[in-house]
């Protein structure tokens, strides 16, 4: 990164990467569950020094706090106050937004509800959407949800190149930076994943939404990009998006999983002309029947799990 910039919230400190920071024009990118501001590091080089790239660091990831409440702080509705707090803090009234994962279900809920809408420019989500595969999301849920402790270093690393094998990072380097910035020491001397491992707690403390509802809400241009070997958001899912959404852009990335790494310019280049694009204005769409939220199923799965441990 160029730039950090440290921004206080009631309490907590959001760390915020910088590339380009006198560059004419902003794009915020948004990591995903358990990374950080720092995989933006490859996007922000690809798209140029015209762009500038603020890519914050959600609270319990990185650079940022951790909360002291995870049931309060580890919510979509506790980052969406992050991130309005962030745009505000660099003066941005309206901006692009790319987001990987949970990055791009926050841009969602953004450009969705009336009260920030106005917010975001456009928007491009990274291997995510208002459908997602149950069984991927349930494996993800699960190697979240667990502790993770390593005796060395290279250990840590052997890990991260089996579970993030969907990023498409094809150099021993890439792999070695990605391992250098998700590590942290414990005490005793072992190691562990940057992240406060109870933000997995968003699974059980969360509010089900209705994430067709707010796709189909969205006026904003939009554009999805979808790993073509993905456990979590399936080909069938990026045609639904598109019926609800007759102007999504889409691009699929041939090697990659869960989630494109967004680091080489055959995935930074469509996304650059899309943010190039004119903004036409669009009349809202009629409503559609669809049945209930991947978010929904999720949370009672979990919740139900939960119940089971407690009688075990």
């Amino acid at each position: 990164m160029d730039a950090l910039e440290l921004v206080p919230l009631r309490g907590l400190e959001v760390a915020v990467r910088i590339w380009h920071p006198d560059a004419p024009k902003t794009v915020v990118a948004w990591h995903g569950l358990a990374r950080h501001g720092g995989d933006f590091e490859g996007f922000a080089r690809a798209l140029g020094p015209e762009w500038r790239v603020l890519a914050p660091d959600t609270p319990g990831r990185g650079l940022s706090s951790w909360s002291p409440i995870p049931a309060q702080d580890y919510l979509y509705r506790r980052y969406k106050t992050v991130a309005l707090s962030v745009l505000d803090h660099f003066s941005l009234e309206q901006v692009p937004w790319v987001g990987t994962s949970m990055g791009g279900l926050l841009g969602m809920l953004l450009a969705a509800e009336a009260d920030s809408a106005h917010r975001i420019e456009r928007l491009v989500l990274n291997d995510v959407g208002p459908e997602l595969n149950t069984d991927g999301l349930t494996q993800l849920a699960l190697y979240f949800g667990r502790p993770h402790r390593f005796a060395t270093f290279s250990q840590l690393e052997t890990e991260l190149r089996s579970h993030y094998g969907g990023f498409g990072i094809e150099s021993d380097d890439a792999w070695r930076r990605l391992a250098l910035g998700s590590a942290r020491r414990l005490p005793d001397g072992s190691w562990t994943y940057h992240y406060d491992p109870r933000i997995g707690e968003q699974f059980i403390h969360d509010t089900p939404r209705n994430s067709w509802a707010d796709w189909r809400a969205i006026r904003c241009p939009l554009m999805v990009i979808r790993g073509a070997e993905s456990p979590l958001l399936d080909a069938d899912s990026v045609l639904s998006m598109a019926e609800a959404q007759p102007g999504l852009v889409t691009l699929e990335v041939p090697g990659c999983g869960h989630a494109p790494m967004l680091d080489r310019d055959s995935q930074v280049a469509p996304i650059a002309e899309f943010l190039a694009r004119p903004h036409r204005q669009r009349l809202p769409l009629q409503p559609q029947r669809l049945g209930s939220s991947w978010w929904q199923r999720m949370l009672s799965w979990v919740r139900r799990e939960s119940r089971l441990r407690e009688t075990d």
